[in-house]
């Protein structure tokens, strides 16, 4: 049976750390017509030695520019009819590559693969590394199926539908797979399969979460104003809304103070609110976990649906005021290729 060339592209900025544990999980592959392409980022780490240490052929970008314009280096340099993405902080398991040629093999409308990770992270230091990699899996569990957007840490997308659709947006740093998945949607089905997985190695600081999760929160705005039912937007499922009631709850805990203790129920309905919005992944945790953690968990989870929130009423302030970042996604063709 043909084994169609599979160019594996890692696009990478300072993740010498974990490089070598991708490129190891690469190495150990079923799949046995591979090439392993690292883009790397203008990393200021031993990136690049690492990645030479294991046999993989390196490209660098001319400046940084963002994981979106590595992709796009590393396929334009690449050889094979499937293209699989992979982030440097990722290991795949070992028939991940194989699984994801074998879904895009199964039905010609099919673009593009997407994975899922383990509940646990990949380099285990610190708590708010493990409520996110608990937070991530559930969320890519729950999406399990076709899908509207993309996953672009595990990637699997033909050579010539990727020419068909064009390269990522470089000019978006942070939302170039909502972006891509948006217009790839339009012509082909998008899977998210369990067939295809990893472990991965999540923010383990928090300031670094926070910013990520900010920044991606607001830029997204432009896109559910076009896109209601866009994954995460108001219309298309309960993630926003307890986000909402995150928010309310900080709102109102001052009115117990302000207006009396029997104020004190407006808060306690939104925090219930809150946490009914999200008990099906509350259950996973303790699956996962025990409950002390579970209480971590959920005190980090509302903490970080105060600032989406936040991000959110930020991003609809800047939708209204600027028309620059109204025509954030609008882009000419030109400008994608």
């Amino acid at each position: 049976m043909n084994k169609p060339l599979v160019s594996v592209i890692v696009p990478n900025y300072n993740y010498a750390r974990a490089l070598g544990m991708c490129l190891t999980s690469l190495k150990a592959q079923t799949y046995p017509n591979l090439e392993i392409i690292v883009v790397d980022d203008c990393s200021t780490d031993d990136s690049a030695t690492v990645a030479r240490s294991y046999g993989a052929r390196v490209l660098r970008t001319p400046e940084n520019s963002g994981p979106a314009a590595a992709r796009n280096l590393g396929a334009a340099n690449a050889s094979g009819e499937i293209l699989f993405f992979i982030d440097s902080d990722v290991a795949a398991k070992p028939d991940a590559v194989a699984n994801a040629v074998e879904v895009l093999a199964s039905d010609p409308e099919i673009g593009a693969v997407c994975g899922n990770y383990d509940p646990v992270p990949l380099i285990r230091d610190s708590l708010v590394e493990e409520y996110r990699c608990l937070q991530q899996s559930y969320w890519l569990i729950a999406d399990e199926g076709r899908i509207m957007t993309l996953y672009t840490a595990l990637l699997a997308i033909p050579a010539a539908v990727f020419a068909e659709i064009g390269p990522f947006n470089p000019r978006l740093r942070e939302t170039e797979n909502a972006d891509y998945g948006l217009r790839l949607a339009q012509r082909y089905q998008i899977w998210l399969t369990p067939r295809v997985r990893g472990v991965h190695d999540h923010d383990h600081e928090l300031r670094v979460l926070v910013r990520k999760v900010f920044t991606r929160t607001a830029l997204h705005i432009p896109m559910y104003a076009h896109k209601p039912e866009f994954p995460g937007g108001l219309s298309s499922g309960p993630r926003a809304w307890v986000s909402i009631a995150a928010l309310f709850t900080v709102l109102t805990v001052v009115l117990p103070v302000l207006l009396g203790p029997a104020f004190l129920l407006v808060p306690l309905v939104t925090f219930a609110a809150f946490v009914a919005g999200d008990l099906p992944m509350y259950r996973f945790v303790l699956r996962e976990r025990h409950p002390v953690f579970l209480i971590y968990f959920v005190a980090m989870h509302f903490f970080l649906n105060v600032v989406i929130a936040a991000a959110a009423l930020s991003g609809v302030i800047a939708w209204l005021s600027s028309a620059r970042f109204r025509r954030l996604y609008n882009r000419p063709e030109a400008a994608t290729r």
